[in-house]
């Protein structure tokens, strides 16, 4: 019966569908064991999709490349994701209006600080220079931090990895860590979640409330252009 099973599954992920289904069933049962255990942050749905669907793909050994060929219609959705997160900014915008030179002035320098000490950290382990340019663009969304990563030299499949786990670590751990050193305002959390974890930070800092949502999606969306552009400029000293 499993080996009859397992041939099925993988007769089936031939199909472009089968990416697409793969992915929105394991983030639907990720979103339901959220729910369950109180939304806890741990629990974030992006880290238990991301599990169930690689060990799956490893059980039953199923190339990447074919999953992805049907899963890439997600991919290819972060963008007007990205793009409907300006409907909680404009909500919040007179709260961004009041905040505006002290919120543009901790957006570059979060954007410098996140690439600067990641760089350093990785030096410090010993990481060699494709890794090291790899990694300076993780607080960023996917496409731009590839992008940025080709262009300074580094290996954009490693940016995707270091992106992925720099989201869900801040999604898992921002919220805890703004309790722990008593930081209640809404806008000072959105905006670190958005610089230091992008995308998933930011769904993150919706589920706190709207204010911090709004932050979050400013923040994430200025620190892919800071990134963008300072970035490449200071390669060369960064690694």
């Amino acid at each position: 019966m499993e080996l009859t099973l397992g041939n099925w599954l993988r007769s089936t992920s031939v199909s472009p569908l089968f990416g697409l289904v793969a992915t929105l069933l394991a983030f639907f049962a990720a979103t339901r064991l959220q729910r369950r255990m109180g939304g806890h942050p741990l629990f974030h749905p992006v880290l238990p999709a991301i599990v169930v669907i690689a060990v799956f793909l490893w059980l039953l050994h199923i190339p990447a490349a074919r999953y992805f060929s049907g899963a890439q219609i997600i991919h290819f959705l972060l963008g007007p994701a990205t793009v409907a997160l300006a409907v909680p900014l404009y909500a919040q915008l007179h709260h961004v209006r009041r905040a505006l030179v002290p919120v543009l002035f901790s957006i570059v320098i979060g954007s410098m600080t996140a690439a600067g000490s990641a760089v350093l950290l990785a030096k410090l382990l010993g990481a060699s220079r494709v890794t090291i340019l790899s990694l300076a663009p993780k607080s960023v969304s996917t496409p731009i931090a590839m992008g940025v990563a080709g262009k300074i030299g580094g290996d954009p499949g490693r940016t995707v990895l270091f992106v992925v786990v720099t989201g869900v670590l801040g999604a898992i751990i921002g919220s805890g860590l703004f309790k722990l050193l008593r930081i209640r305002d809404s806008r000072a959390i959105g905006l670190g979640m958005g610089v230091a974890s992008h995308g998933v930070g930011t769904s993150r800092a919706l589920q706190i409330d709207e204010t911090a949502g709004a932050f979050s999606s400013l923040a994430m969306g200025l620190t892919g252009i800071v990134t963008a552009v300072l970035l490449p400029i200071f390669a060369r000293l960064l690694a």
